[in-house]
């Protein structure tokens, strides 16, 4: 006796479909980007250069420090987070010509001619116990500060915030305010 052949369902356009759908999928979704903090090494020095000692006024740096129970510092006073930028960004400026606060000095800019830029840098540190999520607060202010003091340079020279400025126009606007911001290494406050 012949064996009977059950009839059975196509699978084929079933896979067809579910591959088109995936497809769809794949093309009309967004993937979240992570975006990290945007940091540039300096370059690596010659070998035959010659290293100098360079030697920064006490002045001229404000050290930030997170301690290992999130508590901020900046420069000899505990500060909350929220006092930060306003903070950073009186000692970029010294608006009064403070004798304490960083000095400036006269650059020739291309583009823009003689400016008095802050030779200021923000040296942050942290201890091996700093939470993540305070730090990355404490580096969202720094940059916060001085991309404020950047806005107000480019409303005061060109009439128009920062991100509307020309590429040129940003460049000169960063050489007018520079982002000097230091980072040491860790560390552990428990063992001495």
């Amino acid at each position: 006796m012949a064996k009977r052949k059950t009839p059975g369902l196509n699978t084929q356009s079933t896979a067809d479909i579910a591959f088109l759908l995936l497809c769809y999928f794949l093309m009309t979704s967004t993937m979240d980007q992570q975006n990290g903090l945007q940091r540039r090494l300096p370059p690596m020095p010659d070998k035959d250069q010659k290293v100098d000692d360079q030697k920064v006024n006490r002045r001229n740096i404000i050290i930030v420090k997170i301690n290992s129970a999130d508590r901020l510092f900046a420069g000899n006073e505990m500060l909350d987070i929220s006092q930060l930028k306003d903070k950073i960004k009186e000692f970029l400026t010294n608006p009064a010509d403070d004798p304490n606060l960083p000095e400036k000095e006269i650059k020739d800019i291309e583009g823009l001619g003689e400016y008095p830029v802050s030779k200021g840098v923000i040296s942050l540190q942290n201890d091996r116990g700093t939470s993540y999520q305070a730090y990355i607060a404490v580096q969202n202010e720094l940059v916060k500060a001085v991309n404020e003091l950047r806005d107000e340079f480019a409303r005061t020279k060109y009439g128009k915030p920062f991100a509307a400025l020309s590429e040129t126009q940003q460049d000169i606007a960063k050489k007018a305010v520079p982002q000097n911001i230091s980072e040491a290494e860790p560390k552990d406050v428990s063992k001495k």
